[in-house]
């Protein structure tokens, strides 16, 4: 059945109707495909064709019961997933001039609330009232379909590959970062992590400053910093200390955030991009404050993604280098399975709806 074809303002295009297959978290350690309903029409949504979305390792933490969604109660399970993702509208159920059927498009993950004082504002990734496509109050893209909320969908040019659309959505964390900081040809970055992220960070450091170091523990990794721009990849702890205006800290692990503040310099700024779960034993606090760092704690990048996707069309960040492997939708334990073991330098997993 479909909710056929309107010339009103209530749906347009074809928004389909029956079954789907999806990849849910069925249980803490346990993804599986299954047969689930497609959304109905919602007033201000559209039901968007998926085509791949990317894991990353919060993806990872839902899975094993971890993520802070999981454990203060905004997400339970059963669970869809996929907060990375592209793919094409079918229908639309109120008008955007922006947004059509037929439109390439992809998801951003956070989907504030538009009203509330703090979005008024123009914070709008700060929204107490926010809801995370895939992570927490919105069903992920992680199956056939999704449905989404008209604001949250951004047209992707002819000109950009679907995988490079896919991702984006990490890719504009990182160019708030570099924003945030003030990231100009004077500095000199340290990237330490060479992760999705960190190896997005070298991309478009390299696209801006002189001289770009790489800083993480996988030599696979290091390798592929130096392919895309860096000048130097070193393991932790070998870089000399204080000596970088600009660290982005992109690893999301203890030690990697003790080293992102041991290399920077006296009045230099670090961008703190990823996310370490639980305290951070041994911070040096004191040397924020006697050393006069700056730190930006970085929280996605909801007004960089027409920017970000116009860095793909330009090839000023590539998409290629970073995937490792390509799984169907009803594979999604495998493609987990690769991306916890089975993965080194290269450090993107993807999953494809296509054909089902």
């Amino acid at each position: 059945m479909t909710h056929g074809c309107a010339t009103d303002d209530t749906v347009l295009g074809t928004w389909a109707d029956g079954a789907m297959t999806a990849a849910m978290i069925t249980e803490v350690g346990k993804v599986q495909a299954v047969t689930a309903p497609i959304p109905p029409p919602l007033p201000g949504h559209a039901l968007v064709r998926v085509e791949l979305v990317g894991l990353c390792g919060t993806d990872l933490e839902l899975l094993h019961g971890q993520a802070t969604y999981i454990t203060d109660g905004r997400t339970r399970l059963p669970w869809t997933f996929g907060h990375e993702w592209t793919g094409t509208v079918v229908a639309t159920a109120g008008p955007d001039p922006h947004v059509l059927p037929g439109q390439r498009v992809v998801g951003q993950t956070m989907v504030p609330c538009q009203t509330c004082p703090v979005c008024r504002s123009g914070n709008r990734s700060l929204c107490p009232r926010m809801r995370e496509i895939g992570l927490y109050g919105l069903d992920g893209a992680a199956a056939e379909y999704v449905r989404v909320p008209l604001q949250a969908l951004v047209p992707v040019p002819d000109t950009v590959s679907g995988t490079a659309a896919t991702l984006v959505e990490p890719a504009v964390t990182v160019a708030r970062a570099l924003a945030d900081t003030g990231c100009s040809i004077t500095d000199n970055v340290a990237v330490v992590g060479t992760g999705t992220i960190g190896l997005l960070a070298v991309m478009l450091a390299r696209a801006t400053v002189g001289e770009v170091l790489a800083v993480g523990v996988d030599p696979a990794g290091l390798d592929m910093a130096v392919h895309l721009g860096a000048d130097r990849a070193l393991r932790s702890g070998q870089a000399p200390p204080r000596g970088f205006s600009l660290v982005v800290e992109a690893s999301g692990d203890a030690n990697g955030y003790l080293e992102a503040v041991r290399l920077t310099r006296t009045g230099g700024r670090m961008a703190a991009v990823g996310v370490v779960g639980g305290n951070l034993s041994g911070f040096p606090a004191g040397e924020v404050t006697l050393r006069g760092l700056t730190v930006h704690g970085i929280r996605h990048g909801l007004e960089h993604y027409d920017e970000t996707l116009e860095m793909f069309a330009a090839d000023l960040l590539q998409a290629g280098p970073l995937v490792h492997g390509t799984f169907p939708l009803d594979r999604a334990a495998d493609a987990f399975h690769t991306l916890e073991h089975g993965r080194s330098g290269q450090p993107k997993v993807l999953l494809s709806a296509a054909g089902l």
